[in-house]
């Protein structure tokens, strides 16, 4: 890491942690002073976004037009606001990257930090941030810790295990190269690596922190329990995927700490993480959130939105500006022991995509991940996935517990999903060693079956 950065790195948790005390209406200030700020940038250097909004350039937040990842993409090169700034040429040094191994936290051209979606809800997406913005994307992610009373410095190195993707191009790969240094040793294991590596990995490294994937986590903590895997970790995060309750608590079982469950994506950083009592903050100085109804009508608090748009009030390089999210989310109110204001973010339950929809009787039935949670959190050792085909349900589940067979899960399934009115879908289910994991690592849990988006 080199010291420009972590200097700008620190002085922003310094006077981050003083925003902690802030109230509700200190809170608000901030937001629409940051609204203004990025507006005034997007329409001066933007044609993208004086097209866009345009006739609404005064307007309120609320009454502007959403922006897809298609949008933006299709019109990259006019979205940006620094002048030479290409998106062929930003995916082609991406391309490079994963071509010849390239440390990702090394700035492209000397000036930008770049990376990419995964393209799960449609076509990929392409990000570049200045240094300025890198390092509130890295403060977001440190700010995690600070909440979660992670104790880390200068004078006390924070060992940190992160079990996700090594793929250059992903997000929480640049960001472990760009952190990697004395104050912060990072072991970075693939989530795609077998298993008895990764322990032997673990057990050399001894982390404090361990963070990863959920579906990641859970596989660990069962070696946790079985003995092959002897590690203390202080605090363990789970990120980048929904974290069941039932992997919640093999991990506690494990390792003694309820995990803190960090909410963030590559187009935000990070979005909300837990205090101490984990209750999830939202980083309301750095984003603003509105989870919307099916036709992007904002939806009360407690009640889960079909869609989520996010403003990222720090976003310079590439404004975002009610970007669309397919996340489902609910917010919940203000006020909690640890004495910060932020609100809550109350519910995340994963994204559109992990809706399916299956025949029912009087036509489609959309049928909730919940229902599959409810039935097979109990039935696996180490996790598993429903994929949608065209002829039914796969279900796989790594490594059954004591008491259940391969029909009583099968039966279980297909009695939740004649509960909730779906007809004609059989079930597959078979036991493996492993879950399927994408090229980035992930283990999806609910896979609906894939048809074309048009983008």
């Amino acid at each position: 890491m080199d010291a420009r950065l972590l200097s700008e790195l620190l002085l922003l948790r310094a006077s981050w942690r003083r925003r902690d005390q802030w109230g509700a209406q200190r809170i608000a200030l901030e937001q629409a002073r940051g609204l203004v700020r990025l507006r005034r940038v997007a329409y001066a250097r933007s044609a993208f976004y004086r097209r866009h909004h345009a006739g609404l350039l005064d307007a309120p937040l609320s009454q502007l037009p959403p922006v897809t990842k298609a949008q933006l993409m299709e019109h990259f090169d006019e979205a940006v606001t620094a002048p030479g700034l290409r998106r062929t040429d930003v995916e082609a040094h991406l391309r490079e990257l994963q071509s010849t191994g390239t440390d990702p936290g090394t700035p492209w051209r000397g000036r930008w930090w770049t990376a990419a979606t995964a393209g799960t809800t449609g076509r990929p997406g392409t990000f570049v941030w200045n240094r300025a913005e890198w390092a509130i994307v890295l403060a977001s992610y440190a700010r995690a810790n600070d909440w979660a009373e992670v104790p880390a410095g200068l004078t006390r190195p924070l060992r940190v295990a992160v079990v996700s993707s090594r793929v250059p191009t992903h997000q929480s790969a640049v960001v472990g190269a760009s952190l990697q240094s004395r104050m912060v040793p990072t072991l970075r294991l693939d989530a795609t690596d077998p298993l008895p590596q990764a322990v032997a990995q673990l057990n050399a490294f001894r982390p404090r922190l361990l963070v990863g994937y959920p579906s990641a986590l859970l596989p660990l903590a069962a070696e946790q329990a079985a003995g092959r895997l002897a590690i203390a970790p202080a605090s363990v995060v789970s990120a980048s995927e929904v974290l069941a309750a039932q992997t919640a608590a093999a991990i506690q079982a494990a390792w003694g700490t309820a995990p803190f469950d960090v909410y963030a994506a590559t187009e935000t950083a990070g979005i909300a993480s837990p205090c101490r009592y984990r209750t999830r903050h939202l980083y309301e100085d750095l984003v603003i959130v509105e989870p919307v109804d099916e036709v992007g009508v904002p939806v009360p608090a407690g009640t889960v939105g079909a869609r989520l748009l996010v403003t990222v009030l720090f976003s310079r390089t590439l404004p975002l500006i009610r970007y669309e999210m397919s996340d489902r989310v609910a917010l919940g109110p203000r006020g909690c022991r640890c004495g910060r204001s932020f609100a809550r973010l109350e519910t995340i339950e994963g994204r559109r995509e992990d809706m399916l929809e299956c025949p029912g009787a009087g036509g489609p039935v959309r049928v909730h991940p919940n229902v599959f949670h409810r039935v097979l959190d109990e039935v696996s050792v180490a996790g598993w996935q429903v994929a949608q085909r065209p002829d039914g349900l796969r279900v796989r589940v790594a490594g059954l517990a004591p008491g259940h067979t391969v029909e009583s899960v099968r039966a279980g399934v297909a009695g939740a999903l004649a509960a909730t009115g779906v007809v004609d879908t059989p079930v597959d289910v078979g036991v493996v060693t492993e879950l399927k994991r994408t090229r980035l690592g992930k283990a999806p849990l609910v896979q609906a079956l894939q048809r074309s988006t048009g983008q």
